[in-house]
């Protein structure tokens, strides 16, 4: 039997995603002021950014990193384990835990890390993940590289997760979802899940990427928000780079599971730890999230402003009381067509399709920051009741961009 070529089904691949709208195309910024990006010359208002509480270039934030980059230099030198642990680490951790009220807390690269970092600490074969059908890919990985077995139940669906705990009642369970979904932009229903963790001796496991900063008392996320503790959700992440506007991510909760992650995690042992610049930076933005109660007040009038604005309109959008605001096209072509229409129009908003959401669901996915004026919200409704109308007289899509 022949090898396979691998640049063959590479290129067979790629024909593939070309005919069906789905070859994914890197956009660059030039320049950004706020809510504010240059791109290919042309200035345009996004609102397809995670920096939902307009954190990543305050003042405060941009001179911690700066200070300290000048101070300890650029990189973090080495692993956590080796000497690569700073005190600016130390005092992000420490200050996060406080945030969200938990005895401890442990800095990662990233949330993808942090969960593969998580699921693969924890289970190993013979023990069970079950997990939302809607979760962001890393979980879905992060059980795939653990070796457990991965049931997954229908979306926000507390009786199918309890049903798919009950189907292995041997080994280790993992109960893990995300807190706001980042796609939908809904909230999974923590409080009965919880109950179904306990029922079943699992483990909760909450990534909160989406809702850290946003939800709850002092932004403390969608667990605070659902009022659960930590004996009732003993692990969730917090994702440095969207609400908080840097880069990261910090596993909280119970002090021995996270000093069981930071003396076995492999994607936490074996790689180098972030720059304490960077930390600093993370530092000063959970201390801004937790005072800057506006920005979160803000965040809450856009939406609604949003969403009055769209069914006005006749636009029928998901059930998202977050900034996370999804207007479903359906076929692949309609999202990006309707995307390109909106950036004609000044706008940049994202086209998500398959696999990153299912067949048939391709998305305008809105996502809104602090930093929004109402102008901006009426301007990008105004830029949606354009598009649609453009889109169905048949605005011209530029394919060969997007190839």
């Amino acid at each position: 039997m022949a090898r396979t070529d691998l640049r063959q089904r590479i290129a067979d691949a790629r024909a593939q995603r070309a005919a069906r709208d789905r070859v994914r195309m890197r956009r660059t910024a030039s320049r950004r002021d706020g809510v504010r990006f240059e791109v290919d010359g042309q200035w345009l208002t996004g609102f397809c950014g995670n920096d939902y509480l307009g954190l990543s270039q305050h003042f405060a934030v941009v001179n911690a990193l700066q200070d300290t980059a000048a101070r300890e230099g650029a990189g973090g030198v080495a692993s956590h384990l080796i000497c690569g642990h700073h005190a600016a680490h130390v005092a992000l951790e420490r200050e996060v835990a406080d945030w969200l009220g938990v005895p401890s807390a442990l800095l990662f690269g990233s949330g993808f890390m942090a969960n593969l970092a998580v699921v693969q600490a924890l289970l190993g074969e013979g023990d069970v993940c079950v997990q939302d059908r809607l979760n962001h890919a890393s979980l879905i990985d992060a059980a795939r590289l653990a070796g457990c077995s991965l049931r997954r139940y229908p979306h926000a669906d507390a009786e199918g997760a309890l049903r798919q705990l009950r189907g292995v009642p041997e080994g280790a369970a993992l109960l893990a979802t995300d807190g706001v979904f980042s796609m939908d932009g809904d909230v999974a229903p923590l409080k009965q899940l919880a109950l179904v963790a306990r029922a079943q001796r699992a483990v909760m496991y909450v990534d909160d990427a989406h809702g850290a900063g946003v939800l709850g008392p002092e932004g403390r996320g969608s667990v605070a928000d659902a009022g659960l503790g930590v004996d009732a959700v003993p692990l969730q992440l917090v994702t440095l780079g969207k609400a908080l506007g840097s880069y990261g991510a910090v596993v909280a909760g119970d002090a021995e599971l996270v000093r069981h992650l930071a003396e076995t995690a492999r994607p936490y042992i074996y790689t180098t730890a972030l720059p304490p610049a960077q930390a600093a930076a993370s530092l000063a933005a959970v201390k801004l999230a937790r005072r800057d109660q506006w920005r979160r007040d803000r965040l809450v009038a856009s939406i609604a402003r949003f969403r009055e604005g769209a069914m006005k309109r006749g636009f029928e959008l998901m059930p998202s009381d977050t900034p996370i605001q999804p207007l479903v096209c359906g076929e692949d072509a309609r999202a990006l067509a309707f995307a390109q229409a909106l950036e004609a129009q000044g706008a940049w908003v994202a086209a998500i399709r398959p696999p990153t959401v299912p067949e048939g669901q391709a998305r305008l996915r809105i996502a809104f920051s602090a930093l929004h004026s109402d102008a901006d919200v009426d301007g990008l409704l105004e830029a949606l009741e354009w598009a649609r109308e453009a889109v169905g007289n048949g605005f011209p899509v530029d394919r060969a961009a997007r190839a």
